[in-house]
């Protein structure tokens, strides 16, 4: 079987920025072993399937190890995959996903994806963790990711991860965020997820649904500019919502092809 594959970098004006996703359109669900072995052949964070059936577009998302609940990156990729190369006529997409409905409005070349909020609460971080870490946050939350609070960007620029210890915690479908105040932006942040192909993801569009409440309530403001600031570079707009977040990025094409199946 013959299948079109769309590479995307999502949350960047540039090629070679942001978070890249596979992109796959699909007529009908392939077995979950199929989709599986498709994410990990892609070796990027994210695959992102989706079916147009009754005018609806049901839509799913893989990386090389697990099916996730949610993927931010990888749902600006398939909107700009529908949008851009594939001409949908619509200004507003709905996608049906295990998360619920996530509605994805254009604007000009932007992209504007409204998620669920995460708020997270006071936790504390496991010693796997803790041990794991080379510099201590000063706070610790957590609602689907663990959320560390750290004094300065400085610091999250240094964050080192010993991943032979950090790979034992198994947090699927979560990860570890580590978050400070920005100096040209509102916040700045970095994910790592144990246990995976890709230790840190370069831009996570599923974080900021934590990270934005978290900030917008910390900082008193309801529209923040962030930056994820791993070696891809990530540029967000958050929006704080009541019950929701919008985050808003751009994309870019990196490569159009096919791939076989038996």
């Amino acid at each position: 079987m013959k299948l079109e594959l769309y590479q995307i970098d999502a949350f960047t004006d540039k090629t070679f920025g942001g978070n890249p996703a596979c992109v796959v359109p699909l007529t009908a669900w392939l077995p979950d072993e199929i989709l599986l072995n498709i994410a990990k052949e892609n070796s990027v964070a994210e695959t992102a399937f989706f079916v147009l059936k009754d005018d609806q577009i049901h839509l799913r998302w893989f990386t090389p190890e697990i099916e996730m609940d949610l993927c931010g990156h990888a749902t600006l990729a398939t909107a700009h995959c529908l949008k851009s190369i594939l001409n949908y006529p619509k200004s507003r997409i709905i996608f049906k996903t295990f998360s619920g409905d996530l509605t994805v409005l254009f604007e000009n070349d932007i992209y504007h994806l409204e998620l669920p909020s995460r708020m997270p609460i006071v936790s504390e971080l496991p010693e796997i963790i803790v041990k794991s870490l080379n510099i201590q946050p000063k706070e610790v939350y957590k609602s689907r990711d663990y959320l560390l609070v750290y004094e300065t960007v400085q610091e999250i620029e240094n964050i080192k991860i010993n991943r032979q210890i950090f790979d034992q915690i198994n947090l699927n479908p979560g990860g570890v965020i580590v978050t400070a105040k920005g100096e040209d932006c509102d916040f700045v942040s970095r994910f790592f997820t144990p246990q995976a192909s890709i230790l840190e993801d370069p831009v996570t569009g599923s974080a900021h649904c934590s990270l934005t409440p978290f900030w917008a309530s910390r900082l008193k403001k309801n529209e923040l500019n962030a930056l994820q600031i791993s070696d891809r570079i990530g540029k967000l707009q958050c929006q704080n919502k009541k019950n929701s977040v919008i985050i808003s990025g751009k994309a870019k094409t990196y490569s159009i092809g096919s791939l076989w199946t038996e």
